[in-house]
């Protein structure tokens, strides 16, 4: 994530969207991993940010480990739509 509060690097975007677009799961844990595509995403660290920051989250319970579809939240939407600038 950026180093500015409230900034969203331009990774985050594109992970944001991509969960918007329903094309990213979610593994259940502590720390969830993404995947987009089905493709482990090559910044875990960024997606642990963004579902610690109640941006994104699993549709559903599942059991630890298993892989969830995402989702976007509230939070995730506003953020889309303009709630956080883009860091440069």
């Amino acid at each position: 994530m950026s180093p500015y509060p409230n900034a969203l690097s331009r990774r985050a975007i594109a992970m944001l969207k991509a969960v918007g677009d329903g094309r990213a799961e979610l593994r259940c844990s502590c720390e969830p991993d993404l995947r987009v595509d089905g493709l482990s995403c090559c910044d875990q660290n960024t997606a642990h940010d963004l579902a610690r920051a109640g941006l994104i989250r699993a549709v559903g319970v599942t059991a630890v480990g298993q892989w969830a579809p995402a989702e976007l939240t509230d939070a995730g939407h506003r953020a889309l739509g303009g709630g956080f600038p883009a860091a440069a």
